[in-house]
């Protein structure tokens, strides 16, 4: 008897077969096996079965038996364990970067990660406190060329924009293009933000990657290597709260003892805090002097103070009391 231009491929359907329709408490029968390659048009016999399982097992996948009650072949441990996919789909599920279109597509691929009786498991929301997804669709293949563009050292251009009252975006600089050199990628506060030498002021950057549009990878190498040699992302990160400019200062806080977890929190375990008699520290550390800087302090209530320099004290007076002025 002829064989089906499928018979080629027996390994591989029975792998599959395996990994999508088998667990630990969904063993399939060497008959139920069979009938599951008839479907693909495959013959097969017990023994040929049984060899390929063997096959199969050699090759790296986790092939068990089960005798007993409910007895079978099925697949034990995954490239990815069940716990692990949840963990990555509530990941995806609750990232704002991410467009609800975009977690839709990468939660069904997770879906395959696991059996089809797992994947009931894995149907699950995930709650976020006023979590907003962004609008921009494109930021999932933006984050992708900036890897590209860092990975390879390359200069990039790009327009920015903001959204409007009506959701429409309004590009600055009158949509003309920016230029900018990639040195790394930081996610803060649920938000993807592209550090890069601006080479228009000669400067380090930063720039929400959601607000990024029409990105092009140039061929020029990347700029700022010089006047940047000793660049470090994560200590760029730590001074500029929630990505706003502003000019760096070193500041003194002082705080009660019973909220340091706060202040390690925030800028890393590797600072230095200096005891200020029985319930308070100090800690002197470089911070980026900002709206957002100044917020985090007044969301404090007070249990954390600005206590110097004189001029980050005095901008933070200024803040405070155009604010109250505002007020109606």
């Amino acid at each position: 008897m002829a064989k089906s231009s499928n018979q080629k491929t027996k390994l591989l359907h029975l792998a599959r077969t395996l990994l999508r329709k088998t667990d630990e408490d969904h063993p399939l029968t060497v008959t139920q096996l069979i009938e599951e390659l008839a479907r693909q048009d495959i013959k097969a016999e017990r023994k040929s079965i049984y060899d390929d399982l063997e096959a199969l097992r050699l090759f790296g996948l986790d092939i068990q038996c089960r005798k007993g009650k409910s007895p079978g072949w099925f697949v034990g441990g995954r490239e990815f364990q069940l716990p692990e996919v949840k963990l990555l789909m509530d990941a995806v599920q609750s990232s704002r970067f991410i467009t609800q279109k975009k977690s839709d597509a990468l939660l069904r691929k997770l879906e395959g990660l696991a059996s089809i009786h797992q994947a009931g498991q894995l149907q699950r929301q995930v709650f976020v406190d006023r979590r907003i997804k962004v609008m921009n669709e494109s930021i999932y293949y933006n984050v992708d060329k900036l890897h590209t563009a860092i990975a390879g050292q390359k200069a990039i251009t790009f327009k920015y924009f903001d959204f409007d009252i009506s959701r429409k975006k309004v590009f600055r600089q009158e949509g003309r293009r920016y230029m900018a050199s990639p040195y790394g990628l930081i996610w803060n506060s649920e938000n993807y933000y592209l550090v890069a030498f601006d080479h228009a002021h000669q400067e380090m950057r930063h720039y929400r990657v959601d607000k990024m549009a029409e990105i092009v990878v140039t061929a020029l190498d990347r700029a700022g290597r010089e006047r940047y040699a000793g660049f470090q992302l994560a200590e760029y990160g730590q001074k500029h709260f929630g990505m706003y400019s502003g000019q760096e200062v070193k500041v003194t806080l002082r705080g009660l003892r019973d909220k340091a977890s706060l202040v390690w929190d925030r800028f890393g375990q590797d600072i230095i805090m200096v005891p200020d008699g029985e319930g308070h520290f100090t800690v002197t550390l470089p911070v980026v002097i900002s709206p957002q800087f100044f917020g985090w302090l007044l969301g404090l209530d007070g249990s954390i103070t600005l206590a110097g320099p004189k001029e980050a004290v005095a901008a933070y007076r200024r803040l405070l009391s155009a604010t109250l002025e505002e007020l109606p």
